[in-house]
């Protein structure tokens, strides 16, 4: 795993030995993301005119397209190695195809905060992977985090699961798939780090899963994007909140914190999803959604917890 800079001292959050600058990045994966659901819904719904891979194409197209450039003028490193060429196309397929592909293909029949609640699985599927590849089980408190920060997610989503109609299987199975896949993704980009800029490693990734994203909209044939006012601005903060800031984010915190102190924004973004309704679509706040909050934010803490346990 990549490693902070040990050259100088690295400033860390008060009372933990949690890196600033890994804090700082997750604090926007929690947040950006979690509207992000919000957006991916407004965006490909049915009569938005905008098909779900031309969409997700086109928005990381134009966000790898803008980080590579602004790379240049910082005049980083453009050119990957071979064995970079090979971490990066590998991330961008498991990540963006198989994680994010499948969020925005199944969000055009189910609604954000049940996405939400099934891509919140994606801790428990990062502790399975590692303890799989460190020949290790997760520590009692581990365990009770993740049980306690998913549960909060069904809390929070039980209203939604229970008025739900019309869900069809497929949409479903994508959901379950999409935190399996984007685990390894996260795993894989962790323990196999490119020596790239982090702008420019965020650039190539979505660069090439664009290609991917255009390769499956022709193979499926989707039909030529007519998107109207509503989809476009959600494609815009896509492009510039979900992209250029969030993902660059999410691969500076990879590079700081252990990958299960970064998979707990999957806990944190159907808290976001949920008060984004109620601001935005007018939704009630209630019980479910309060109850479930707290339970979120204690299994986020026991998540930080048990790692400060271990470095002690």
């Amino acid at each position: 795993m990549h490693e902070v800079s040990t050259s100088s001292p690295v400033r860390t959050l008060p009372g933990t030995q949690l890196p600033l600058a890994g804090v700082f990045h997750l604090l926007v994966v929690y947040f950006v993301w979690g509207s992000t659901y919000l957006a991916i819904r407004v965006a490909v719904r049915e009569g938005s005119g905008f098909p779900p891979f031309w969409m997700a194409a086109s928005r990381v197209l134009v966000a790898g397209s803008l980080l590579w450039c602004w790379g240049a003028l910082r005049r980083t490193r453009l050119r990957p190695t071979r064995a970079e060429w090979q971490t990066l196309i590998g991330s961008a397929a498991l990540l963006w195809v198989g994680g994010n592909g499948a969020v925005v293909w199944a969000s055009q029949r189910v609604d954000s905060v049940y996405a939400a609640l099934l891509v919140g699985a994606l801790p428990l599927w990062v502790a399975v992977f590692e303890a799989v590849l460190d020949r290790r089980g997760p520590s009692p408190l581990l365990a009770l985090s993740l049980l306690v920060g998913f549960s909060g997610i069904a809390v929070i989503s039980a209203p939604s699961m229970m008025e739900a109609k019309g869900a069809t299987l497929l949409p479903i199975v994508a959901l379950f798939f999409a935190p399996f896949s984007w685990g390894i993704g996260s795993i894989l980009q962790q323990r196999r780090p490119v020596r790239l800029s982090p702008e420019m490693s965020s650039s190539y990734q979505q660069l090439t899963g664009g290609l991917f994203f255009v390769a499956i909209a022709l193979l499926t044939r989707e039909p030529v994007p007519e998107p109207e006012g509503h989809a476009w601005i959600a494609w815009g903060y896509l492009v510039v909140f979900g992209s250029l800031l969030a993902f660059t984010s999410f691969v500076k915190a990879l590079r700081i914190l252990k990958a299960k102190v970064v998979m707990t924004y999957a806990y944190v973004n159907p808290v976001v999803a949920a008060f984004l309704g109620w601001w935005i679509l007018h939704e009630s706040i209630t019980r479910w959604t309060i109850g479930g909050t707290a339970l979120v934010l204690l299994g986020v803490a026991g998540v930080f917890r048990e790692r400060e346990q271990r470095r002690g």
